[in-house]
């Protein structure tokens, strides 16, 4: 037999008082208490504490079944109950605790779960939109290319290249005239970088004067749609000042000419 305070500290109590124990380890257990009075006491503090535990677990039975179980015995013989009825009390009454935790335990974990699947559902559906935004994009790009692909490749389409002279070395930009469908492109291949209060500016050359189109800036590599001007004779590109509006006595000397051979 071990000591009383190696037994305090087991857990041969807790495992008695909830039926787990042996008939060896109940023989034990019932000798201690029986023996020392500290070991008796912590057994009914622990007995108590269970005792509540289980009436905090508890569930009233409803009206009907007890009159039901009380009717029934009326008409049975008694049978003495043993001395392991408290022992069984409390097993059930353990039990019932232990799954009542089990449950809230179980529900605050697929309760997080479910919160996050949700946000997973939510990332995946913001994913899906903005790669159907992508998608859209991408596809009114590839439009406005093949567009743009038809025009510059229809037999009707008059293709001009503007080269810089020695004011503008490094220019070069491609005219793309259409004079059936009556339009005009320009592609910005390059433009030397000019100070920042000039900008160049593209013309149409007529008989008795010159028609601006638009200003072409180094930033716009692309192709870039431009007035379409009946009998335009040529086109020229100019470095102009910012903020000044030219005209035919203010337009500086071109920096690209080329002359156009188109009949309306």
């Amino acid at each position: 037999m071990t000591d009383k305070d190696t037994f305090l500290k087991s857990d041969l109590l807790e495992r008695y008082l909830a039926g787990l124990t042996n008939t060896q380890e109940n023989l034990e257990v019932e000798s201690y208490i029986n023996t020392f009075p500290e070991v008796k006491e912590a057994y009914h503090k622990l007995e108590n504490k269970l005792e509540l535990v289980a009436l905090a677990n508890a569930e009233e039975a409803p009206t009907h079944l007890l009159e039901s179980i009380l009717e029934t015995l009326d008409h049975k013989p008694v049978v003495p109950l043993n001395n392991n009825r408290n022992k069984s009390w409390f097993t059930y009454g353990i039990a019932a605790s232990i799954a009542t935790l089990v449950f809230a335990g179980s529900s605050v974990y697929f309760y997080v779960q479910n919160q996050d699947l949700q946000d997973e559902n939510q990332v995946i559906v913001d994913e899906l939109f903005d790669l159907r935004s992508d998608i859209d994009q991408n596809n009114l790009r590839l439009e406005a290319l093949s567009k743009e692909f038809s025009r510059l490749n229809n037999p009707e389409t008059e293709k001009y290249i503007l080269n810089g002279n020695g004011r503008a070395k490094n220019l070069k930009t491609i005219a793309y005239i259409n004079p059936k469908d009556r339009t005009s492109l320009i592609d910005v291949v390059s433009l030397p970088l000019l100070p920042k209060d000039q900008e160049y500016q593209i013309w149409a050359e007529l008989q008795d004067k010159q028609v601006n189109l638009g200003i072409l800036t180094p930033s716009e590599r692309r192709l870039q749609e431009i007035p379409y001007t009946k009998d335009a004779l040529g086109l020229s590109i100019t470095i102009e000042q910012k903020g000044i509006k030219p005209n035919k006595n203010t337009t500086d000397t071109p920096v690209a000419e080329i002359e156009l051979k188109i009949e309306d």
